[in-house]
């Protein structure tokens, strides 16, 4: 008689959190609870039938609350030594301009360094580079050798908002363009971009872009964290599980289909890869540069990552996965001071793929 398994999540009972998942890291639960993010998530107060402005009004009331728990979990922490940072003002391909953050070690190695072209998180609707968790996560990568610019892209709700799909796209292309021009003057070898969830949607739908507009000699590779590109998340279909299986772990579908929302207000792009990159072919993907897609365990967005991973695997592209056990939507990313291991493993895969890859 074979013994029954529990299936993992929400699959397995529909009152499960991440503070009562047994595969939840603890460390990271006893950092989510004193900010009300460790159990079930709140009702987005809007209609099915909201209207754009309602959506607008929405994002720009969560935007503070983001923000302050970002700065929150980041309060504490010491200064990132060894690492300077200025800031750059562009001019984007739709004539707006466009500021560039660009991280660098002090010291000089007599060399040149890869640069990570860095894409902020916050579904392409909140949040800004100039955050505290970007500002941490690029000065500690540039402690680790390497140069890193972020973009500060327009948003399509929120303070740098609304500003739709695909004007954020444009400001990071705009950014690269400007990064390839000025590689000598960086100091820099090669351009890996990379970001995660919304900047994993937009660090993917840039690299498909460049492909399409001849513009691909200019990224050597692509490094996409818990990336945010099915689009499907107002009625998830089976195949992506952990839409079912993690929903409501510190993201919902709810919320994410009303980011959807924003991000496309006609729902003309469900279907276009530059907008959700998870529709690419693999026809789209052929002859892209080397790519890794990390993913966290107990993330509702973890399994497009993976799909999206093996149609780069049939598309013959250089491409290796990783999944961050135990943690939530970016934890490896946002939670630096509750899990220090898996944000520094997190943060030296990255620097190992930009050196080698």
């Amino acid at each position: 008689m074979s013994e029954h398994v529990a299936l993992p999540g929400k699959l397995g009972d529909p009152d499960r959190t991440l503070r009562t998942d047994p595969r939840a890291d603890s460390r990271m639960v006893a950092a989510l609870e004193p900010l009300d993010l460790a159990g079930a998530p709140k009702p987005v107060p809007l209609s099915a039938n909201a209207t754009a402005e309602e959506i607008y009004e929405y994002t720009a009331k969560i935007e503070p609350g983001f923000e302050m728990l970002l700065d929150l979990i980041h309060a504490d922490l010491p200064a990132v030594e060894g690492v300077e940072s200025r800031t750059e003002v562009i001019s984007g391909v739709d004539g707006n301009d466009v500021n560039l953050y660009i991280h660098q070690p002090t010291s000089s190695s007599g060399g040149l360094r890869p640069c990570i072209l860095h894409i902020h998180g916050g579904g392409m609707v909140i949040l800004a580079a100039s955050g505290a968790s970007y500002v941490r996560w690029r000065g500690e990568l540039a402690a680790l050798d390497l140069v890193v610019v972020g973009v500060e892209f327009r948003n399509a709700g929120g303070a740098l908002g609304p500003y739709p799909f695909p004007a954020g796209l444009n400001d990071c292309t705009s950014a690269l363009e400007w990064v390839h021009a000025h590689r000598a003057e960086l100091g820099v070898s090669k351009i890996i971009v990379s970001g995660e969830s919304g900047g994993g949607n937009l660090t993917l739908a840039t690299t498909l872009k460049a492909s399409r507009e001849g513009r691909l000699h200019m990224i050597d590779g692509v490094y996409a964290q818990c990336p945010y590109i099915s689009g499907a998340y107002g009625d998830p279909p089976m195949e992506l599980t952990s839409l079912h299986e993690n929903d409501g772990y510190f993201l919902s579908s709810e919320m994410m289909d009303y980011m959807v929302r924003a991000y496309d207000p006609g729902q003309e792009n469900l279907t276009n890869p530059l907008a959700w990159p998870l529709n690419a072919s693999v026809e789209d993907l052929k002859g892209l540069p080397p790519h890794v897609i990390s993913v966290n365990e107990l993330d509702p967005l973890r399994d497009e990552g993976l799909a999206y991973f093996r149609k780069l695997v049939k598309a013959g592209v250089s491409v290796s996965s990783r999944t961050v056990n135990g943690t939530c939507h970016a934890g490896d990313v946002i939670l630096r001071g509750a899990i220090p291991e898996v944000y520094a493993a997190s943060a030296r895969d990255l620097t190992t793929f930009a050196h080698t890859c």
